[in-house]
């Protein structure tokens, strides 16, 4: 692949650092429910990682991660069957389609650019949840799709120091 002038030249990412993220994403996310229950501003943390993931390792993280992620998460908020796994399956798909044209953009512009796939997602999740019989969870669910947009810079920098590291460093070499 091509890369843009000024990118650095990434090591490849570990697959145990990448189900770590994840399952340490799903376990933060059961713990904020139990804390507070299902507060519909909370910015869905595994989202954003399965995005992230789906964009930096398609080959690794895909539909089907997305999926028995999604699973995982249904069973704990014993909610409606399939309702986060449609909503991350979707994601999913929508990082891996534009993943090639997402990398040749700046962090802060990628922040803008996956904004309408966290939107469609929390879009598929409230209109499932209102087919089911569930009742509206008012307007600051508007709010955690821009939170988790805000969420990106900080979770690329944090996910990408590790491939960023030299192997054998030394005072020759700028990588």
């Amino acid at each position: 692949m091509i890369m843009r002038p000024g990118q650095q030249l990434l090591l490849p990412a570990n697959p145990v650092f990448i189900a770590f993220s994840l399952v340490l994403a799903l376990f933060f996310n059961m713990a904020v429910n139990m804390a507070w229950g299902r507060v519909p501003w909370v910015p869905d943390l595994l989202a954003v990682l399965l995005v992230f993931w789906s964009v930096h390792q398609p080959l690794r993280v895909g539909i089907g991660t997305a999926f028995f992620f999604g699973l995982c998460m249904d069973v704990h908020q014993t909610g409606l069957l399939g309702q986060h796994a449609l909503s991350y399956t979707v994601l999913s798909f929508l990082a891996i389609a534009m993943h090639r044209r997402l990398l040749w953009f700046t962090v802060p512009s990628q922040a803008m650019q996956v904004l309408p796939l966290f939107v469609a997602a929390h879009v598929i999740d409230l209109v499932l949840r209102m087919l089911g019989g569930g009742i509206f969870p008012g307007w600051w669910m508007l709010l955690a799709p821009l939170l988790e947009s805000v969420l990106w810079p900080l979770v690329s920098v944090v996910l990408l120091a590790p491939q960023r590291m030299a192997p054998n460093p030394d005072k020759t070499r700028p990588l």
